[in-house]
């Protein structure tokens, strides 16, 4: 698969769930590939069988390093591999609040509870202790806050009457096993997954007053009660492999000025470009969700009842 996303792996130990990335990244069809597996003890097991299966492998030993100072070299190994990404499996050490800064939004962790249940240690044993009927595991973007960042996807495991700490843990390892390649699959492409960013457009544009969803020339589109459509979504819609949103730009003369600014980011929409309309690309990488909240707000104004304009005019002025 070309233009994959390149991982950098963490781990301390046995690295299983290190293990099971290298073998999901052997699909013809997986969207990543791990392009170095670092450990902070020489002496991880996780290293050998990551160099067996031909990823590279870089030790570092944290021992009488200032947790900064470590870091930086950290960093700086993952930096030269080119990592987009990096992947907290096993790792057992607490990273500085600089590190996680540098790697914000592109930092997962897994962890051994249904979060926000259970964060930190003895996850199995607790989860026992309090009758839970179920457990399971969690895949999480790191943040400052320990075990506090965004879910990107859970697996339950039931809890058996007979369950110790112990054989909870080893069934709870399968599930992380399967749940952790799948949830980093899903996560290196959300920004240019057509699905997610249907959820993301869908998000911002139901955030606006007295916002529906419909299907409109085989499109979703979203309009105005009362109103007109403001926007659509639209995936290869004519067969040009494009995934882009549409909304009103203020004539055929912004909307030519746009494409000529930047002809990578907007295009003419095949039947609303005679009318106005603007086309964003969505599937070039990074969007700027905070430049699409505003075209859609701008092409919401342009759609909807007065007695819906005059009301934003007046919240805006407080």
């Amino acid at each position: 698969m070309a233009n994959r996303a390149r991982i950098g792996v963490l781990i301390s130990g046995r690295g299983s769930n290190m293990a099971a990335m290298i073998y999901a990244a052997k699909a013809s069809d997986c969207p990543f590939e791990i392009v170095v597996v670092i450990a902070n003890d020489p002496e991880a097991g996780g290293l050998k069988l990551a160099a067996a299966e031909g990823a590279p492998v870089v030790a570092l030993d944290h021992r009488g390093m200032k947790r900064a100072e470590f870091d930086a070299y950290l960093h700086a190994e993952l930096t030269a591999a080119r990592c987009d990404y990096v992947v907290l499996a096993g790792y057992m050490r607490l990273l500085s609040d600089g590190f996680v800064d540098k790697w914000a939004g592109r930092m997962v962790n897994i962890h051994p509870s249904l979060l926000p249940k259970y964060k930190g240690l003895d996850t199995h044993q607790r989860a026992i202790d309090s009758g839970d009927r179920v457990s399971g595991c969690s895949v999480h973007v790191v943040t400052a806050e320990l075990d506090a960042g965004e879910v990107l996807g859970q697996t339950e495991v039931a809890i058996l009457p007979d369950d110790t700490a112990d054989t909870l843990a080893d069934r709870i390892l399968i599930a992380e096993h399967q749940l952790y390649s799948r949830t980093l699959a899903n996560f290196v492409t959300r920004n240019v997954r057509p699905d997610a960013l249907l959820d993301q457009v869908r998000d911002l544009a139901l955030a606006l007053p007295e916002v529906e969803e419909k299907t409109s020339h085989g499109s979703p589109g979203f309009f105005v009660t009362g109103g007109k459509f403001f926007a659509y979504f639209s995936y290869n819609h004519h067969h040009d492999g494009v995934t882009g949103l549409l909304v009103k730009a203020s004539g055929v003369e912004e909307q030519a000025m746009l494409i000529e600014q930047n002809p990578d980011l907007y295009y003419r929409p095949a039947y609303l470009g005679p009318s106005g309309w603007i086309g964003i690309r969505l599937d070039a990488g990074e969007n700027d969700w905070s430049d699409i909240s505003d075209w859609l707000k701008k092409s919401w104004l342009k759609s909807a009842p007065k007695r819906l304009t005059k009301l934003m005019s007046v919240a805006a002025q407080f």
